[in-house]
């Protein structure tokens, strides 16, 4: 089972090498990127259950001895990521080849975008089950090369510029971050995760603070967490459809995904937790606020995703292991509806020449099936009963509640207001853009939303295009997605929960065979029990 975890990131590698081989052959280099992603999902999803039954696995790669060698580490979370990571790069990948096939090259060239698009895949990838911070740092760089050439596609001046803005905020980020691995490694011998842990409690606890710090604030850039956001919103909405909808969907989630592992295994006798719960609460009021104020579809998502990263930087605060898998389905759920609407908000663009709520009007009576396609992922990820956005929330403030410290009071109450204001702005879209009726295009703005006139944005038109059925299809496919996330809530849930008391367990690895590429994590018996 070890031999596959390497497969995860050589797949992709080896598949934007033979997509780029074909060149220009549009046809040939899709099926092998969506081949590839196939095939990592497969292995993701084999993965994601030998780990769930049994114990997490770590690979040396070449057989190197720890601390030398480059480890891949899969648990229940990072098989879990891996998989939903492939559903969406799958899905946006449909939609993208609907887009080429509709409109040529113009948005999304395919001799540069599918292998592209697959060395960013292997960058999430290799984020998401590296097992030392150094190979982490090289799957945050794969992402960030990549992610460059996507959203500078057709290098128009405004995708330029906020690809500018984006790379130089990504490389302080980086230096940030690297300063931080050269500190730990200064001070421990290692950066092997594992072997931090357990040698962490050697340091004084202000060395462990400013080491703890200056990992955070590197995590934070990267995850969009406020007051180190600023660069999300401006930087998204740029980009064409398809790469906008995995960026929002993935990269965010991959500084999450790495905040998670910096404070329950790195960092296990957390100081910060209360800093935290602050922050969660700022990011959270500040980015519904930011929603609240903007005419632009783009950027209303724009502003909710950076919201939304509050509700996880409020799981990783509380600390338990029932707050850490609410935490991760939260994530899942998250990943896969806000991918969606970004899809669903494609759709809205080429039919109606724009997308802002003050120029779109009428899709309802013109457009039905995108009026769907918008509405099931808005009310999810408003928090509307039944969807998963109201069971990840409710399980979070309950997770919260059993602590029930003052601060977690009133970040509960901070979530609820969150909540309420994501549904506001995300209906108040829906009310303009599709039921408000398509009488006079020159008619004076409603006096109630007329302030929406100078929000950034806001009188930007485009020419209206055809919409492929493979475009509607991938949304809708996704749309479904969502709903499964309601319906098989339970097992998911059972699963996330795993994965949190897999986090809040201490871990050892331990050599099994040193002549093999076989080094296996195991847990102690205590790790099948809440501690």
């Amino acid at each position: 089972m070890s031999a596959l975890v390497p497969l995860l990131v050589t797949l992709p590698l080896l598949g934007a090498a033979i997509a780029l081989i074909f060149g220009r052959r549009r046809v040939l280099q899709i099926a092998v990127t969506i081949a590839t992603i196939t095939v990592v999902l497969v292995l993701a999803i084999i993965l994601l259950i030998a780990v769930d039954t049994g114990t997490p696995i770590a690979v040396s790669v070449g057989a190197w001895p720890i601390p030398f060698g480059i480890l891949l580490y899969v648990d229940t979370l990072s098989a879990l990521l891996v998989a939903v990571s492939c559903v969406v790069l799958l899905a946006v990948l449909l939609f993208s080849a609907g887009q080429g096939m509709a409109d040529g090259d113009a948005e999304t060239p395919v001799s540069i975008f599918n292998p592209t698009y697959l060395i960013l895949a292997a960058g999430i990838f290799n984020a998401f089950i590296a097992g030392d911070l150094f190979n982490l740092f090289v799957g945050f760089e794969i992402l960030l090369v990549a992610s460059y050439v996507l959203i500078t596609l057709r290098s128009t001046e405004s995708r330029i510029r906020t690809g500018v803005v984006y790379i130089v905020v990504s490389l302080v980020s980086s230096v940030l971050f690297l300063a931080a691995i050269a500190a730990i490694y200064g001070a421990l011998g290692t950066v092997n995760m594992a072997q931090i842990s357990q040698r962490m409690g050697e340091l004084p606890q202000e060395v462990q603070l400013v080491l703890h710090m200056m990992l955070l604030v590197a995590f934070s850039i990267k995850a969009a967490v406020f007051p180190v956001s600023f660069w999300l919103p401006d930087s998204y909405p740029t980009a064409p459809a398809p790469v906008t909808a995995v960026f929002a969907g993935l990269l965010t989630k991959v500084g999450v995904y790495a905040i998670i592992r910096t404070e329950t295994q790195l960092f296990v006798d957390s100081e910060v937790n209360t800093l935290l719960m602050v922050i969660a609460l700022a990011t959270m009021i500040v980015g519904v606020l930011g929603a609240v104020a903007q005419a632009e579809l783009k950027r209303i998502l724009s502003f909710t995703l950076v919201s939304h990263i509050g509700y996880m930087i409020f799981g990783i605060a509380i600390g338990t292991a029932a707050a850490m898998g609410v935490t991760v389905y939260y994530i899942v759920h998250h990943i896969i509806v806000q991918t969606t609407l970004f899809l669903a908000v494609g759709l809205v663009e080429r039919r109606a020449g724009s997308t802002s709520i003050l120029k779109v009007k009428g899709l309802m009576k013109a457009a039905p099936m995108i009026a769907v396609l918008y509405f099931i992922p808005a009310i999810n990820l408003g928090g509307l009963p039944p969807f998963s956005g109201f069971i990840g929330k409710f399980a979070l403030f309950d997770a919260a509640a059993e602590v029930g410290t003052p601060i977690m009071m009133v970040l509960i109450v901070g979530g609820i207001l969150t909540s309420l204001l994501t549904l506001y702005a995300l209906m108040r879209a829906w009310n303009l853009a599709f039921w408000r009726e398509d009488d006079d295009e020159h008619a004076p703005l409603d006096a109630q939303i007329a302030y929406l006139d100078a929000a950034p944005a806001a009188g930007v038109q485009t020419r209206r295009r055809v919409i492929p059925r493979i475009m509607t299809a991938a949304t809708g496919g996704m749309v479904i997605v969502t709903v499964g996330l309601t319906v098989f809530a339970g097992p998911l849930l059972e699963i996330t929960m795993r994965a949190g008391i897999e986090l809040t367990t201490p871990v050892n690895i331990v050599l099994v065979d040193t002549g093999a590429v076989l080094d296996t994590l195991e847990l102690p018996d205590e790790a099948q029990e809440v501690p």
